[in-house]
């Protein structure tokens, strides 16, 4: 009788853990989209290092804000919007709504801008590119067909790995590198402070609170599972901003050493050439299309279902277009306003990629203070609401992000 082989523990307990990465993987890695990607470049090629101690903090930021959302979906079996709604009224809720829809729209023009940006760099228009990503995006998730191409497109997301391999290749100052992680600079410069604003809003978004409470609440998480589905969003904090501090260092070492800074997709591209050489940009577009690919799946999908829940409308793809009219005319509309913006001759696409991310920043605190609130309601949490530690973090964060936009809109007269 043959003797069946044990698979050895330690290989049991990566495959545990690989098993239980879902909606904080999903969401890091939508992190470092296109714009995320563009956002980081142009941070590292024109500041230099000098972004590193605040990718530190907001990967803090990040993980007390997204643990506590997957806290809430799990203790509450809800949504966000369906919390907001029932805890402040119609008007809070559709102000909410607004700056969601205003954000996420922004944000998945900057996908789509991504395709663009991506495709032109192989000599593709994005007239044929952007509409033909926009009817396979619809597609997918239309037909219920995304969940099987999820993971191809989290394994071309794995391209921004080259970051990290490229950084090591080029050998930069790491002595540089980890004084700067650990010394804070600010400038009331307001190309600066748009960056700041950027950097900040690419990495913790509206949008990314809302999917993961609705993907935890979705799934039926209670509290007594709930250590796995945290130790997924500290792995998806940590992954995904490990990622973005080497897209900072690798642009930093061989674009901003040379007074590079980039502006389109061909420069940045080039911080990939030490590792690629003359194939840089199918490396940097497959990253690109990837990452692009896959938040424009989730993103108008994730809109559509917190604001009809929001109010109360039928919503889901179970339903027909004749239940829920306002359901699949967001999610449509979304996706073809979107097209028709980037396909707009002559838009700069980079510039729209991190300035969309520089309005997330903006209105994010609107949703982190009804976040915050809800956190710390015992009506609501029970026995699991915010500890002292964890609400100091999470309002001093909001703090910083509304002191950086007022300072964003008064510097241009004091200077």
């Amino acid at each position: 009788m043959k003797q069946v082989r044990r698979i050895p523990t330690w290989l049991q307990r990566v495959l545990f853990y690989l098993s239980i990465l879902g909606p904080g993987l999903i969401t890091a890695s939508a992190d470092n989209d296109a714009p995320g990607i563009a956002t980081y470049s142009m941070a590292g090629s024109t500041y230099g290092y000098r972004f590193l101690w605040l990718i530190v903090v907001i990967t803090i930021g990040e993980l007390i804000v997204q643990e506590m959302a997957a806290r809430m979906g799990a203790v509450t079996g809800k949504g966000t919007a369906d919390l907001i709604r029932e805890r402040f009224g119609v008007r809070v809720t559709t102000f909410a709504m607004f700056c969601l829809l205003l954000g996420n729209l922004g944000t998945t023009i900057a996908q789509f801008a991504g395709v663009a940006a991506g495709t032109e760099l192989l000599g593709i228009s994005r007239y044929i590119t952007v509409p033909l990503a926009a009817l396979l995006v619809g597609f997918l998730v239309l037909r219920g067909s995304y969940e099987r191409v999820e993971k191809v497109l989290l394994f071309l997301c794995l391209a921004a790995l080259s970051y990290v391999i490229t950084a090591f290749a080029v050998r930069p100052p790491w002595g540089e590198v980890l004084r700067q992680a650990l010394t804070p600079t600010f400038s009331s410069d307001t190309g600066y402070i748009l960056a700041v604003l950027a950097t900040i809003g690419t990495t913790i978004t509206p949008w990314g609170i809302i999917y993961m409470q609705a993907s935890v609440a979705d799934k039926g998480v209670d509290m007594e599972r709930y250590r796995y589905t945290r130790l997924d969003v500290t792995f998806g904090a940590a992954w995904g901003n490990v990622v973005s501090a080497f897209i900072v260092i690798c642009t930093a070492a061989t674009l901003f050493v040379h007074g590079i800074a980039v502006e389109t997709a061909e420069q940045a591209a080039m911080a990939l050439a030490p590792l690629a050489g003359e194939r840089a940009r199918y490396l940097f577009t497959t990253g690109l299309l990837g990452a692009s690919l896959l938040a424009a799946s989730v993103l108008p999908l994730s809109t559509a279902y917190a604001i009809c829940e929001a109010f109360g409308w039928e919503r889901g793809l179970d339903r027909r277009s004749q239940e829920a009219p306002f359901f699949y005319g967001l999610y449509i509309g979304i996706i073809v306003l979107s097209v028709i913006v980037v396909l707009i001759p002559g838009i700069p696409l980079f510039p729209i990629m991190w300035l969309s991310q520089s309005l997330n920043a903006i209105l994010l605190p609107v949703l982190l203070v009804l976040v915050l609130k809800l956190v710390n309601n015992r009506r609501v949490m029970g026995e699991w609401v915010n500890r002292r530690w964890q609400n100091i973090l999470a309002w001093t964060l909001t703090g910083l992000i509304s002191l950086v936009t007022v300072v964003l809109f008064v510097s241009p007269f004091l200077n």
